[in-house]
């Protein structure tokens, strides 16, 4: 009993420690493009989405549920597996922040859960069902649903405001970008905190703490909130950098129509009990709004390494965990060294950070390089822009209304008149 309460302690501390590593992972879905845009100052944002992400992770226990109960079998699994599992993920986390890319950590504790049970137990410990359901589908239609409800909306707003006076818009957009904003940040508390709330109920339950079926108590939840809101607080930067500057060049209204799409989203899923990927869902408003403006110019050099590091996350956080697990049934020395392992390889990988540093001073700082050069439109973003009217105040816009009123019509009958000019051939 005593090397259980132990392996439970573990299992606890590591799944908070993944938390902490989602809060300061996902900061860029909600800050972002509040950031880029100077809605918001960065550490005014990341303060404010993680007081809201602390709150929204009270307001439902519909994910955690599927998370703890339908994912995977709960008879059979060791807290062995949940320790496994939660490495793989944090593992998977801090690569994919160390080079920049949003990616799911979501779908890399999923991914962990999944590759632990089956080198555990089989095949037969995962509810194929609830993750064909429940996880794939809507990973591939909640993008795809931002992005169109953003890009219609980018359309929308553009539309309704080419006779208002291009200042006054978009400060009034900043202001609707902080409350989208806010929203957004909200939304992911009720989803993502609650991935941890589920992953420690779960281990609860195999340690035989908690009966088959139970809720979070409550001192998960305030422990989980209190974890995303701290990671949250510090700020992923180089993710916020990504997202905000290397999808597309986002205008305040554009912003706004990505975070209110996304938002939306992301609360339906959470009541419906969807374990959503808020990255996923963001990524796709935030595109949805770049095809949305005429010139806007979605990167998809970053899109394509962005859509590579989705399909990756499951099987390569799956061979971690599995691979863990192997090592942790052992006995005690093996959780030790699974232990030691994620410890070791958490501070290379915050070592090799130190040599470039991104924090709220130049987040917002244009990076250089052959990847930072100026990306041609593509045929997507071409085919979408040849059909969006200019918006109003925009330079192509002005620079079309200035010449028709700087170069008068040739009058035929007036022989001072000057000839029309030649077509260009």
């Amino acid at each position: 009993m005593e090397h259980i309460t132990l392996l439970l302690a573990i299992v606890v501390v590591t799944a908070l420690v993944f938390d902490f590593t989602n809060g300061f992972h996902d900061t860029a879905n909600a800050m972002a493009t509040t950031i880029s845009t100077g809605a918001l100052k960065p550490k005014t944002a990341v303060a404010m989405s993680a007081v809201l992400n602390l709150v929204g992770a009270f307001l439902s226990v519909e994910v955690a549920n599927t998370i703890s109960k339908g994912l995977v079998n709960e008879e059979g699994i060791q807290p062995e597996v949940i320790l496994a599992a939660l490495v793989g993920a944090i593992l998977w986390n801090l690569v994919t922040w160390l080079v920049g890319l949003p990616s799911s950590s979501s779908h890399a504790l999923m991914g962990g859960l999944i590759g632990a049970t089956v080198a555990s137990i089989g095949i037969s410990g995962v509810n194929g069902e609830s993750v064909v359901t429940k996880v794939l589908i809507p990973a591939v239609a909640a993008p795809i649903v931002a992005g169109l409800a953003s890009m219609l909306a980018t359309r929308l707003t553009y539309r309704l405001d080419r006779k208002t006076d291009a200042k006054a818009t978009e400060k009034g957009y900043r202001a609707g970008q902080i409350a989208s904003a806010g929203l957004v940040s909200l939304a992911h508390g009720t989803n993502d905190a609650q991935k941890t709330m589920g992953i420690i109920t779960l281990a609860l339950v195999a340690g035989g703490v908690l009966a088959p079926g139970s809720n979070p108590p409550v001192w998960v939840i305030v422990s989980a909130g209190l974890a995303i809101a701290l990671g949250t607080y510090l700020g992923g930067w180089r993710i916020i950098r990504t997202m905000g500057k290397g999808l597309t060049d986002l205008q305040p209204q554009q912003g706004f129509a990505a975070q209110t799409s996304a938002a939306t989203t992301i609360l339906a899923s959470s009541h419906l009990g969807f374990s959503l990927s808020t990255t996923h869902v963001v990524s796709g408003g935030v595109m949805g709004a770049g095809l949305g403006r005429k010139g806007g110019v979605v990167r998809w050099s970053t899109a394509t390494r962005m859509f590579v590091a989705w399909g990756l996350t499951l099987p390569a956080a799956g061979l971690v965990g599995a691979g863990a697990e192997f090592v942790a049934r052992q006995g005690q020395w093996g959780v030790y060294l699974v232990a030691a392992f994620l410890v070791a390889s958490c501070l290379g990988i915050w070592l090799v950070s130190r040599r470039q540093v991104v924090d709220h001073t130049n987040v917002n700082d244009v990076e250089t390089g052959a990847d930072a050069a100026a990306e041609p439109a593509g045929v997507v973003t071409t085919a979408i822009a040849a059909v969006t009217p200019p918006p109003a105040g925009s330079v192509a816009a002005v620079a079309d209304a200035d010449l028709k009123t700087t170069i008068p019509s040739p009058n035929p009958a007036d022989p001072a008149a000057p000839p029309a000019p030649a077509a260009a051939v």
